[in-house]
């Protein structure tokens, strides 16, 4: 029985830490979970796959100049970036979203950048820290499924991501803003009619068993 739970927990504290460790370990991540976070993501895997390429596109595209004077994170969702961290100006935080415009597949940018000198560690660990607590309180309230919203956090204000109903945005909204050391929630989240929804997870769930089944008869 031991054999069967530890892969379950070692899947679930990966969902969890994923937006805490998206800077350092994102990219080595991606092969692991993709094929975890494909069946419980209201994304296509097109689409999944298409954020992932942005985001590492967004950051390569940085010049070596603006990376020495500011501290940016870009997290794509559903084809639209948010854009958090620092910048000694508006100048330059203007350019690194012009940048993002840029990319192919970018359909729209919230760019969250505030003028400021580079957060240290101390503060960066804290908001890894809130995030973690935000999807673990997810996961325990079991309102709705907590891949379902994307959580990041900058200088304790937590971004919410994600397409959702409006029970499961309102769920998710109330639990953030009564997180310990969260300051602010800014509610991102894509929201669409329980229809939509159901639209969405019928379409997903076909396309997963043609897959299946298509890979099957090979």
């Amino acid at each position: 029985m031991k054999r069967i739970v530890r892969p379950v927990l070692v899947c679930l504290a990966l969902l969890l830490a994923l937006p805490a460790l998206q800077g350092c370990f994102g990219v080595a991540l991606v092969g692991v979970t993709t094929g975890v976070m494909a069946v419980v993501d209201r994304r296509s895997i097109g689409v999944q796959t298409d954020d992932t390429a942005i985001e590492l596109k967004a950051a390569a595209r940085l010049s070596s100049a603006l990376k020495e004077v500011s501290h940016v994170n870009f997290t794509s969702y559903n084809r639209r970036v948010l854009i958090t961290g620092e910048a000694p100006s508006e100048t330059v935080k203007a350019q690194i979203a012009e940048e993002v415009r840029r990319i192919e597949n970018v359909q729209g940018v919230l760019n969250e950048v505030v003028i400021s000198g580079n957060s240290g560690l101390a503060s960066r660990s804290n908001d890894a820290f809130i995030s973690s607590k935000v999807k673990a309180r997810f996961v325990d309230a079991d309102q709705f499924t907590a891949s379902h919203v994307k959580v990041v956090t900058e200088a304790g204000a937590v971004f919410l991501l994600g397409i959702v109903n409006a029970r499961e945005a309102a769920a998710a909204v109330q639990i953030a803003r009564t997180t310990r050391g969260v300051l602010k929630v800014v509610n991102v989240l894509v929201i669409e009619s329980d229809e939509e929804i159901r639209r969405i997870e019928n379409s997903l769930a076909n396309s997963a068993t043609s897959t299946g089944g298509d890979a099957g008869g090979q």
